[in-house]
């Protein structure tokens, strides 16, 4: 053959993967779409900038066999892979693609895969998957388990090195699920995507319940109930536009900080709705969500898991162009007390914040530990134990705010000073202690106060004392235990100037291959 024989066969192929856009073929995307979903180029078109995209792997095909493999072929089987740009920085990207054999993972797909995620780890950029599959290729037996298992050493191997997101456009069934589980992030789509390990019909042979797909593993459960699922969006759209957010605030790997966003709100602004935010009942709720956007730049949080263990808020932000994680204990839920999903949750994206170098700011009422037989016997030290773990092992500028109460070990866990805390304000409301006030002295004074003339009035007068004796942060300061006392209207001032400060600090863990956290 000629160069121009060639160059001939690869335009015919061209055209041929052109006119079907999708392996399945245009009857199959018509389908695809009836149920208001995209398919699978169409999807990368929305995620990433116009034009950036670049498809590896178009002509690979599935492997024959004698298992019904041999009837048909589709270029590109069933995943589309390649790389684009987001905002202008490289991801590289894998979208399953529904309409060929129902996006089942054969040989030939997981190798397509694998292949942007090495190029993915010596590159250093993000990793997006779109998942929208059947399962795996029971026609291929095991040589689709042994692609999941490859993808799944490849996803472990760069956690903590590059992001990973995993988006869930529709069915995500059996091993599909851990990939998407040992990712960074998972994004799914209200009343369209799913994932559990096995579906309602085995569910209800085993155990004869009775369950839709949607009640089993759609969106609000994995978002409220299992803590599986990051981010809810209402349609595909918003699930891709989500993502693009999303990597606006992380770097393309762990050896570099995330972007810096010039912005024009004032670095000095100073707010005075916060200086009376706090009730001046010590027991009445406010929402901490209102203090994060009055302190961010642009009153814009970037909210993940806004669902799940509701009690503690973490999420995205940027301060003075600066993106920073934000951790926060919430009084208007559960007075932001620390039970085992708030934990977990907190301690998985502190644990994230770490690795790819985005400073932490965290927001301090907390009452204490969740009390119980159900948290005890949950296993709520250990859960308690894993967000100590992960805010003593950061190492990244980790500032401090403590706004009312901070009792008990929660005073410990919550990014203190003794767990390598770089700067710790309190707000003049603030109380630190081993317990609150109310109930240390009926512990301390209580014959004194059973056999006063008026149990209640001493109890009062007591309470009082013991709050601007021990309980106040002017105690905890007198130590240097707290940096600052200040007034709320700073915080914003302060903790821009305190990333300023610290963004060259340098902390480091001993020499080890990894430390235990408790599991």
């Amino acid at each position: 053959m000629t160069v121009i024989d060639h160059l001939s066969k690869i335009e015919e192929l061209r055209l041929k993967r052109a006119q079907s856009h999708e392996g399945g073929g245009v009857d199959r995307q018509k389908k695809q779409k009836e149920g208001n979903r995209h398919t699978a180029h169409e999807r990368l078109d929305v995620l990433l900038d116009p034009g950036s995209f670049r498809e590896l792997d178009a002509f690979a095909q599935h492997r024959v066999n004698d298992f019904g493999m041999d009837k048909k072929k589709y270029l590109g089987d069933s995943v589309v892979t390649g790389w684009g740009t987001i905002n202008g920085h490289l991801v590289y990207v894998f979208s399953q693609d529904f309409t060929v054999i129902g996006g089942s993972l054969s040989e030939v797909h997981a190798e397509k895969i694998c292949k942007v995620m090495d190029m993915a780890l010596k590159t250093g950029a993000p990793v997006i998957g779109l998942n929208d599959s059947g399962g795996a290729r029971i026609q291929e037996g095991v040589l689709s388990l042994a692609g999941y298992a490859e993808i799944f050493l490849r996803n472990t191997m760069s956690s903590g090195v590059v992001p990973q997101v995993s988006l869930i456009m529709g069915p995500c069934a059996g091993g599909a699920v851990y990939s998407p589980a040992l990712t960074d992030f998972v994004i799914m789509v209200q009343d369209s995507s799913y994932m559990y390990i096995t579906g309602p019909d085995v569910v209800k042979t085993v155990t004869h319940e009775d369950v839709t797909h949607e009640e089993l593993g759609g969106a609000s459960v994995h978002a409220s109930k299992s803590g599986v699922c990051h981010l809810v969006a209402d349609n595909e759209q918003q699930a891709l536009l989500l993502a693009r957010e999303l990597m606006s605030y992380l770097p393309q790997n762990n050896m570099e900080d995330p972007p810096f966003v010039p912005t024009n709100d004032d670095p000095l602004r100073a707010d005075p709705e916060l200086d009376k935010i706090i009730p001046d009942n010590p027991n009445k709720p406010y929402d901490m969500k209102d203090v994060i956007k009055k302190v961010v730049d642009d009153g814009v949080f970037f909210e993940i898991h806004e669902n799940f263990a509701m009690n503690i808020v973490v999420g995205f932000a940027r301060l003075g162009g600066h993106s920073v994680g934000i951790v926060a204990n919430q009084p208007a839920v559960l007075a932001g007390v620390l039970d085992i999903d708030a934990s977990e949750k907190a301690a998985r994206f502190v644990r994230f914040c770490d690795a790819f170098n985005v400073p932490i700011v965290t927001f301090v009422d907390v009452p204490g530990y969740m009390p119980g037989t159900a948290q005890e016997y949950g296993g709520i030290i250990r859960a308690g134990a894993k967000l100590l773990y992960a805010y003593c092992e950061a190492t990244v500028p980790k500032l401090t705010v403590t706004t009312r109460k901070s009792y008990g070990g929660a005073y410990c866990v919550m990014s203190s000073k003794h767990l390598r805390g770089d700067l710790n304000l309190a707000w003049p409301t603030a109380e630190i202690a081993v317990m609150g006030p109310d109930g240390a002295v009926g512990i301390i004074f209580r014959r004194e106060i059973e056999t006063a003339e008026d149990p209640v009035a001493k109890k009062a007068e007591l309470t009082n004392d013991y709050r601007e004796k021990f309980a106040s942060p002017y105690s905890a300061a007198e130590r240097g235990y707290i940096d600052d006392i200040i007034e709320p209207r700073e915080t914003r001032a302060r903790l821009i100037n305190g990333l300023e400060v610290f963004q060259n600090k340098r902390d480091s863990n001993p020499a080890r291959k990894h430390g235990n956290i408790p599991l």
